[in-house]
């Protein structure tokens, strides 16, 4: 498969970098020396130095014979261009990066694809839409839904007052039977300054401080918060620092959800427009890092901090500040995924990226086989996927037990007819189920062999 990336900026770079594991043709174009040197010296992709708006440039690199075109520059308009351009040119499927957001409601986004793009990404609005979960799903870290919740990826820390704390993952299923709702899929574990990463078996202990990755069904979210030691709060009034395309998107949507939102933006100028633009959202002009700012706001009152300025030490900083006073939930976008495990030693609750969420939406339609969902767990080298079975895959009509994954691989749970199950070692896997895989990258060709017809 042949795959053009316009754009090597840091979606770009992201994107071409998760897709260089799957062997596939792809060829990064942009006018920036530094940044394509940058690619080269670190991802074995192709690289073009030219305008991904000219029509010779993409001729040169051989659009009309690509099968995906991604536009993902800064500029909006660049992408929309280079994309139409792209599939004028023969391009099989095109996808544009947008920054504004009327290009994502339903009547728009039908007339874009009438003009030939066939999907339309935000990074911004969907690192919006991920926070707003997580200040709704007030105890999770991570969340990612199937077949619209059938199934829930959630991940959290055990407390030391976890009750399972020093227990198998096969004595925990034992204490639910038939009836469990949950299974977990992956650990961190902080070993020492280093970051071990463990596929739960039977035998694995589950530790205090591990980050657990589960697989669960709805009913399953009260059971994941009281074995790992939590309790579920409604984060009524969230202080939003930094009043950019996310910072803005996600105080209007907490705002249509009954939060109480208040805005903390730098730049003085950009604070009058937000003050004028937003009439029911406080906004402050200042530093969401000076302490007696948040202390004159009442800080201490406060349920969730959202930091999601340009700089991810800036919001680093000014999470572990709230969290000092008392904040209950405190959130970082955070660009540069060297940071994510340190977010969470230190205790940030939630970090977003979203680099890799672009990538995520994008991968959905790019991967062969029959993955109908994707998503990245961050920096850690691991998928999960979600695959429709045909009759003639090799995987149908198998139960659990007979199947030889890869010991880097797990099935986590399966959609049938709209339910979600998590299966056990008896279950048969029949035509038409939605099977969510977990896999490692050098697993997941495996993994696409049993979903083949």
């Amino acid at each position: 498969m042949k795959i053009i990336i316009a754009g090597a900026g840091e979606v770009g770079f992201h994107i071409a970098k998760l897709l260089s594991n799957e062997s596939q043709n792809i060829i990064v174009v942009d006018t920036d020396k530094e940044k394509l040197a940058k690619i080269e010296a670190q991802i074995d992709v192709l690289t073009h130095r030219g305008d991904c708006t000219s029509f010779r440039t993409l001729k040169e690199i051989g659009v009309a014979e690509s099968d995906i075109f991604i536009a993902v520059t800064q500029l909006q308009n660049t992408n929309l261009m280079s994309a139409l351009i792209a599939k004028k040119s023969g391009c099989k499927k095109v996808i544009a990066r947008v920054t504004n957001p009327e290009f994502l409601e339903r009547e728009n986004t039908i007339s874009m694809q009438r003009a030939g793009i066939d999907m339309l990404i935000s990074p911004e609005q969907l690192a919006a839409n991920e926070i707003f979960n997580l200040i709704e799903e007030s105890v999770f870290n991570e969340i990612h839904s199937f077949e619209n919740g059938a199934l829930n990826l959630l991940g959290i820390n055990l407390e030391k007052n976890s009750t399972v704390l020093n227990k198998t993952v096969k004595q925990v299923s034992e204490m639910y039977g038939k009836d469990i709702n949950f299974i977990p899929i992956f650990i961190i574990r902080s070993n020492g300054g280093t970051y071990e990463t463990i596929i739960p078996r039977g035998d694995t202990i589950y530790k205090q401080d591990d980050h657990v990755y589960f697989i669960a069904l709805q009913t399953a979210k009260e059971i994941i918060l009281k074995i790992s030691g939590k309790l579920h709060h409604h984060l009524a009034d969230v202080m939003v620092l930094g009043g950019g395309r996310i910072g803005t998107k996600t105080a209007r949507l907490l705002k249509n959800s009954k939060h109480d939102v208040k805005i903390i933006e730098r730049d003085k100028e950009r604070a009058y427009d937000l003050a004028d633009e937003f009439h029911d959202i406080l906004i402050l002009n200042g530093d969401g890092r000076d302490s007696d700012l948040l202390e004159e706001e009442g800080i201490s009152e406060i349920d969730a901090f959202v930091a999601v300025t340009g700089r991810s030490e800036t919001n680093i900083m000014a999470c572990l500040l709230a969290k000092s006073k008392g904040v209950k939930k405190t959130i970082a976008l955070v660009e540069n995924t060297d940071y994510i495990h340190l977010s969470q030693v230190i205790g940030i609750n939630g970090f977003i990226n979203k680099k890799l969420m672009a990538a995520n939406a994008i991968f959905k339609h790019i991967r062969r086989g029959k993955v109908l969902d994707v998503t990245n767990l961050y920096d850690l080298q691991a998928e999960v996927l979600e695959y429709k079975v045909d009759e003639g895959s090799r995987i149908c009509f198998k139960k659990i037990s007979d199947l030889k994954f890869p010991k880097q691989a797990i099935v986590g749970g399966i959609v049938r007819n709209n339910i979600g199950y998590i299966p056990t070692r008896d279950f048969e896997i029949l035509p038409f189920d939605r099977v969510v895989v977990f896999s490692q990258p050098g697993s997941i060709s495996k993994v696409e062999e049993y979903f083949e017809a």
